[in-house]
């Protein structure tokens, strides 16, 4: 792979340097703006969603790899703690599952001064994974519902559907900072945060996937990607949205039919930030090699449609 990105990357970092051109006065790099051989040099901070983690981990390696003088963090404070960190300005690049908030997201970042780019970067679906001990073929959005909502007080699939097991549940799924845990309940639970409290959280989805894998009774959802990396040692039940059971894959996130729990990934890079040289050089890299990116990271790529628009949505360098 690191071939690969390297050919491509040589293009996408000349690209970013020349056109950010002599605007330096808030970068960290060397100020001279030129991205071959090495030659930048400053901090990127990334932080956000879990689910959007192995694709910024990847392109983090990678661009490092070509540009050993730029350091890059990734953290996993999910979505809505990334979002907290970014309007505050602590951050450069906020990786979200879910669009940034209208009314209460967005006024904290005109408070803070902080203006932004929506760049969308990778799809991802949302897996409902068991333990594989417990044998769930599919379950409907209203079944989900039933298990999902606040209020429930299901403890066994079989209170649901008696051909489905009786083991006790163990429940795994994101904590409210997580955009897979907004995005999830507002499309199966019908709102936004309506969701059941009697469950173990966290915004790792390792951390979930471990859950359900340990639980003979385990079920939990979490981005696609981490079912791929895991599928050995998880079960996947798939979606019947009323069109029939469908699992998620590479083709059915893509092509939209695993429905309603397809959605695309961004990152939010700063104004402020795409000033700084690395950062510019960073993010017309990721949108390069987002096809290569995507397979390292094992998550699913944009449609070439969709990269279209994500240059447009970057825009030119420093603008």
């Amino acid at each position: 792979m690191r071939k690969l990105l390297v050919f491509a990357a040589c293009g996408a970092l000349a690209l970013g340097a020349a056109a950010c051109g002599d605007d330096d006065d808030d970068s960290g790099g060397n100020g001279g703006g030129s991205s071959s051989g090495g030659d930048l040099s400053g901090t990127i901070r990334i932080d956000g969603s879990s689910t959007v983690a192995p694709f910024a981990q990847a392109a983090q390696e990678e661009f490092q790899a070509q540009n050993p003088n730029v350091k890059i963090t990734v953290g996993t404070s999910g979505t809505g703690g990334g979002f907290e960190k970014f309007c505050a300005g602590e951050t450069d690049i906020s990786d979200a599952s879910r669009p940034i908030d209208e009314e209460e997201e967005v006024p904290i970042c005109e408070k803070n001064n902080v203006t932004y780019k929506e760049v969308q970067v990778a799809n991802d679906g949302i897996s409902i994974a068991t333990n594989p001990d417990l044998t769930v073929d599919c379950m409907t959005t209203k079944q989900l519902k039933q298990l999902w909502e606040s209020g429930s007080k299901v403890k066994a699939l079989s209170e649901i559907d008696p051909s489905f097991p009786d083991t006790q549940l163990s429940l795994f799924g994101p904590g409210t900072d997580s955009g897979t845990f907004e995005f999830f309940t507002e499309e199966i639970n019908g709102e936004e945060g309506n969701s059941r409290k009697d469950y173990q959280p966290s915004e790792d989805d390792n951390v979930l996937v471990q859950g359900v894998e340990g639980e003979q009774g385990g079920l939990g959802y979490f981005g696609f990607s981490y079912y791929e990396q895991n599928q050995d040692n998880l079960g996947l039940v798939k979606v019947d949205d009323g069109d029939g059971c469908i699992a998620p894959s590479k083709e059915t996130i893509a092509d939209g039919s695993y429905k309603p729990l397809s959605r695309p990934l961004y990152m939010y890079p700063s104004q402020k930030a795409l000033k700084k040289p690395e950062v510019q050089a960073f993010m017309d890299f990721v949108l390069e090699n987002y096809q290569t990116l995507s397979e390292a990271s094992q998550i699913v790529p944009m449609s070439e449609q969709q990269a279209t628009d994500a240059q447009a949505s970057l825009g030119a360098s420093g603008s």
